[in-house]
């Protein structure tokens, strides 16, 4: 389908072909193109002109509007990032301390870059190898009362301000400002497909909307508290850009104020703590904050109709999967006189060495 005009292409099926798009839509139809069947990941995204990028294809696509379908000229794809980095004169020895993952968020590519000799390079390599980006990023943790990343530009133009596309679900965001983690993709995705539509969600720690957006899109009411006022500003952004918005009641607040609140009008059907150590209980020790997170599972409860669901996020030590949050939960629930059914119980991914991040699905009565 063109944007320009409709008609056959005079290429064959034979050649090396490209779709010409406009570049800040390069994600959301290599999407599409995967999807349907068609995109050719044996050849990069190249620039075509100033606005534009070809966009590599097996076939003319169907799904999705192009300029025109053009011939891919240049050389087939460099398939890893090692390969990017010979051409640069790296020895097999500095290749083996490039990073070994990394990942592409809307226009930027976020990268741990560890002990890696001449980041730059990595960066322009890194470049090189995803087309539809123009900013790379490495990332060397995250930190703070509102869980802010501490980023550095090592290639690129520097913008870090870029619309990410999972499962048609768009988040707006700022990757020097927020937090967006790749590996919960299919979380993300599987919390859209486990809402029934109209039900009540209480998403407790939403940042830009990680998990309220594509549970909004399949029709629930999410009632999101964010406390970043960064993320939030994001977060009722993307409302907007998924058509959502009256379908999500945003707060600015620390949940457990909103909670209170919650508990006493409506109770939720299904509630979602997504921050890694809201299931942690209170410190012994007297010099814990007044903020430590003890209360976060209690207001969870609290917060829960009778026979609604909670999705509990942990960080948890590889030897302690699933028993310590399965333990937690059960205690919590014991103490607030109620009962819990585990319902399922998942690895998300790698936490830290050592660590996982695991989810705990329960139903509580």
């Amino acid at each position: 389908m063109s944007e320009d005009q409709p008609g056959s292409d005079p290429t064959s099926h034979g050649d090396a072909l490209a779709v010409v798009i406009a570049k800040p839509r390069a994600q959301t139809v290599i999407e599409q193109l995967r999807a349907e069947g068609v995109y050719d990941a044996d050849r990069s995204v190249q620039a075509w002109d100033e606005a534009g990028v070809a966009v590599p294809v097996t076939e003319p696509p169907q799904s999705v509007t192009y300029r025109e379908v053009v011939r891919q000229v240049g050389e087939p794809r460099l398939r890893t990032l090692a390969d990017h980095l010979r051409e640069r004169s790296w020895t097999d020895a500095e290749c083996e301390q490039a990073p070994s993952s990394w990942a592409v968020i809307g226009s930027v590519v976020l990268v741990d870059i560890g002990d890696s000799p001449r980041p730059a390079e990595v960066g322009e390599a890194l470049l090189q190898l995803h087309g539809e980006a123009d900013t790379v990023l490495a990332r060397h943790g995250i930190a703070g009362d509102h869980r802010e990343p501490d980023v550095e530009v090592i290639a690129g133009t520097g913008d870090t301000e870029t619309v990410h596309v999972e499962h048609g679900t768009r988040y707006a965001l700022d990757l020097a400002e927020v937090m967006f983690s790749p590996g919960n993709k299919a979380e993300r995705a599987r919390m859209g497909e486990a809402v029934e539509r109209d039900e009540h969600v209480l998403d407790m720690f939403a940042g830009v909307g990680y998990f309220t957006l594509p549970m909004a899109r399949a029709g629930a009411n999410v009632t999101a508290v964010e406390r970043n006022p960064t993320a939030f500003r994001f977060l009722v952004e993307n409302t907007m850009l998924n058509d959502v918005s009256e379908r999500v009641e945003p707060y600015r607040a620390d949940c457990r104020d909103v909670v209170s609140n919650l508990a006493t009008e409506q109770r939720a059907d299904r509630v979602v703590m997504g921050y890694y150590e809201a299931s942690a209980p209170r410190a012994e020790d007297s010099r814990a904050p007044p903020d430590a997170s003890h209360e976060y599972l209690d207001s969870a409860l609290a917060a829960l109709a009778p026979g609604g669901v909670v999705h509990m996020h942990e960080a948890t030590p590889e030897a302690l999967v699933f028993d310590r949050p399965v333990d937690r939960l059960e205690s919590a629930a014991a103490d607030a006189g109620r009962s819990v059914e585990v319902l399922d119980t998942r690895r998300v991914k790698g936490y830290s060495e050592g660590v996982a991040h695991v989810v705990v699905d329960a139903r509580v009565e």
